[in-house]
């Protein structure tokens, strides 16, 4: 199972970004394997807050656009979103104050929660996740998942 961090999805939309080209091909060849793929609520609220804002791309989506990307990722028989289990506020207890985590970082900490505690590996091209013992991560820009 593979969770995806927002920065790969707004890398693939961006069309101004250094970027684009790779992860939307990488983004592109992830969907359509038969491995499941997760996407955490904050990664799609991130991708939907930041792909559309003016101050983030040079040339942002419009509302309509980027909710149209979204729910085509969702209609693919192996992608779905996935929420927190019974043992996810646990994990983030412990997550927190061993990668001494606050501020922005705790968002990232929710993110790695979800993956241990679902056995995932997070695609995501932040170095931060490091920090994160226990989680299984992977730049798929630099080193292709799976």
């Amino acid at each position: 199972m593979i969770l995806i961090d927002a920065n790969l999805l707004l890398y693939a939309y961006d069309t101004a970004s250094e970027n684009q080209a790779e992860a939307k091909r990488w983004l592109e060849e992830i969907l359509s394997r038969p491995e499941q793929i997760r996407l955490p609520w904050v990664t799609i609220l991130a991708f939907l807050r930041i792909s559309t804002s003016a101050r983030a791309f040079r040339h942002p989506l419009s509302a309509k656009e980027a909710l149209a990307i979204v729910s085509e990722w969702l209609s693919r028989p192996n992608v779905h979103t996935i929420n927190p289990t019974d043992r996810h506020f646990q994990i983030l207890s412990t997550l927190l104050p061993v990668a001494q985590a606050s501020g922005s970082l705790v968002t990232d900490a929710h993110l790695a929660a979800l993956a241990i505690e679902h056995g995932a590996l997070l695609c995501t091209t932040d170095r931060d996740f490091a920090r994160f013992p226990g989680l299984r991560f992977q730049n798929p820009l630099q080193e292709p998942a799976g």
